[in-house]
């Protein structure tokens, strides 16, 4: 199990749509499944990190809890946020990331949490006709 080390440099996309605590969380499921973090890997702590980036200790936190949320890493009280050992879930868990992440970026739009499967829905049906024409 190594200490955590030095956090990599990251920039975050004022531009976009997606939170910062969003784009951290995907920025650092990516360092995971890459294999820059390994498995047993104590990650940065929550106030070095925010630190170190410059940004709110709740970004950081809130980025971290869906982290462990999506299945990439575990809190031990006491001693830090530790990388999970992923095999073949990682999968299952970057999609998570991508739902949660939509779901999250239509209720900042103003979206109703009820009409979020409706658009999904239309938006398959839209998917199915077009692949249909193309066989």
């Amino acid at each position: 199990m190594e200490a955590d080390r030095d956090i990599p440099a990251f920039s975050f996309d004022e531009e976009s749509d997606l939170p910062l605590w969003v784009q951290l969380r995907n920025r650092m499921s990516y360092l995971i499944t890459s294999g820059y973090y390994s498995p047993g890997d104590k990650l940065p702590t929550v106030r070095r990190f925010a630190a170190d980036l410059r940004i709110a200790y709740n970004t950081v936190s809130k980025a971290y809890m869906g982290l462990e949320r999506d299945g990439y890493v575990h809190t031990v009280r006491g001693s830090g946020v530790f990388v999970n050992d992923l095999a073949d879930d990682h999968r299952d868990a970057k999609v998570d990331g991508l739902v949660e992440a939509f779901v999250e970026g239509c209720l900042e739009a103003g979206m109703d949490c009820d009409d979020i499967p409706k658009l999904v829905s239309a938006y398959i049906r839209k998917t199915k006709r077009g692949h249909e024409k193309e066989n």
